[in-house]
């Protein structure tokens, strides 16, 4: 734990330094964000900040894991095995993501890529992680909450870890919409699998957690309010989908709604709200919604919150979730 902590210590410093830079480099080449029209009007001075800060986060941790490892990479033993799922998927994910925010940047009408073609690329990628980690790493099981057991799902793992794969990509993206919020919800979210990988014994996952929990802490030193730099979907799918294989290494992923409560109630507060305004349109012939807005948080804004207290209180309900479930994961 000691190393692992010192490697985040690490990649917070590399990551810091090269910020501004990156920041400078993104402005020079014009790849800021597009703030959407039926969003909050307090967003649209936001209009032109560099997104694709992900790269922040991604590049050290790619670095930092591929250096150390780079023996057991090349022998394929079973710990480069496994360090190279969480990498693949970091990578694959986070160039996606980065496609995406170009696309948005270049489109004249800020759209990126078409929702179906994303799903669908997110949704290969994560089969191939899936069927990494059920035949290269033979990890098909999954842990209960309050018993001490585990349960092998056999072949019916593989659609379950898809699933969890694309729809935690998909729930971190939600969540990126307030400065410093996706950013400090995922970084907590990694500390405690990384905690309850370093209960376990899987030191190589414990030190691959907290070198992205370093390299996060990085990205928030420029993504605090108000913001320099935005995550963009360079980070959020890449960093939403990474979350999720770890919780699959560690085999407790049905505590991730918890730890990652946050993400979850997003996610839910947008499919509601699709949901509803299509039902009433078809009952009623004119569509009503539930929230204000959403996703959740531009609704807590609509009730009068500051984006900083947004930012800070569901920051503390994840950091409370993420103590309850570490503590789940010991039951």
């Amino acid at each position: 734990m000691a190393y692992a902590l010192t490697l985040g210590t690490i990649s917070f410093l590399l990551a810091v330094v090269w910020g501004g830079p990156l920041i400078r480099l993104l402005k020079r080449f014009g790849i800021g964000k597009r703030i959407r029209i039926e969003g909050p009007r307090s967003h649209q001075w936001k209009m032109g900040t560099p997104t694709m800060g992900g790269l922040m986060i991604l590049v050290p941790v790619f670095l930092i894991t591929a250096a150390l490892n780079i023996v057991n990479l090349m022998g394929l033993n079973l710990i480069g095995r496994s360090i190279l799922v969480p990498l693949g998927v970091i990578v694959s994910f986070g160039l996606l993501g980065a496609i995406d925010d170009l696309t948005c940047v270049r489109n004249p009408n800020g759209v990126g890529i078409l929702g179906r073609y994303k799903l669908l690329w997110q949704t290969l990628f994560a089969t191939i992680a899936s069927l990494a980690i059920y035949f290269g790493l033979d990890l098909h099981i999954v842990g209960i909450p309050f018993v001490a057991r585990y349960i092998d799902l056999g072949f019916w793992y593989l659609p379950a870890a898809v699933f969890v794969i694309v729809g935690s990509s998909n729930a971190v993206n939600f969540t990126d919409g307030l400065d410093g919020l996706a950013g400090s919800t995922a970084a907590v979210a990694f500390a405690a699998y990384g905690i309850i990988a370093h209960l376990q014994g899987q030191i190589y996952l414990v030190r691959f957690c907290f070198t992205i929990v370093g390299a996060i802490m990085a990205f928030l030193w420029y993504n605090a309010y108000p913001a320099d730099l935005f995550m963009g979907d360079t980070g959020s799918l890449a960093l939403g989908a990474t979350l999720a294989v770890v919780a699959l290494m560690t085999a407790q992923w049905l505590l991730l709604p918890l730890i990652g409560i946050i993400f979850v109630a997003e996610t839910l507060s947008v499919i509601l709200q699709v949901a509803y305004f299509k039902y009433t349109r078809i009952r009623y012939g004119r569509g009503k919604r539930i929230f204000k807005m959403a996703p959740l948080h531009h609704h807590f804004e609509l009730l009068g919150w500051s984006e900083t207290q947004v930012v800070q209180r569901f920051w503390l309900v994840g950091i409370l979730s993420a103590m309850l479930g570490v503590a789940l994961a010991l039951l």
